[in-house]
């Protein structure tokens, strides 16, 4: 079974490290702390910064949050390391035996039951800021 792409746990941390201390983050501090090679960060940094949610200075380092803490979402976070391949979190196997009941239906059935799956994942990464999982750490 494939899990989820470990990058958006990451990314929250790496928000998560950037919202707690402001200053002057580098990519080696961030995957000291994360535990990751920093070049994987870097690639991280550059997905969040295209969704708008971090700024970031290259060279001397550092790395600041484009909005408050209170203002980006686990949805927000999901939604820029690309959590999902096309837009789906759940992937339905190809080429079913037509020629069978089962196989015949089962993508039709079971798609309905995922989208609306995903839906409430969705929804609830959309109640959560990077505010409230800051506030936890202390």
């Amino acid at each position: 079974m494939k899990q989820i792409s470990t990058r958006f746990s990451m990314a929250v941390h790496t928000l998560s490290l950037i919202a707690v201390s402001p200053g002057e983050l580098t990519g080696d501090f961030i995957a000291g702390s994360v535990n990751t090679n920093p070049v994987v960060i870097r690639r991280i940094m550059g997905m969040l910064k295209k969704a708008g949610l971090v700024d970031v200075r290259p060279g001397v380092g550092g790395a600041s949050l484009r909005r408050a803490p209170e203002d980006i979402t686990l949805l927000d976070v999901y939604r820029a390391v690309h959590v999902t391949e096309e837009n789906q979190l759940f992937r339905i196997h190809n080429d079913a035996n037509i020629r069978c009941q089962v196989g015949r239906n089962i993508e039709a059935v079971l798609q309905s039951e995922l989208v609306e799956a995903q839906t409430a994942l969705e929804q609830r990464l959309a109640q959560t800021s990077l505010n409230d999982l800051v506030a936890r750490f202390t």
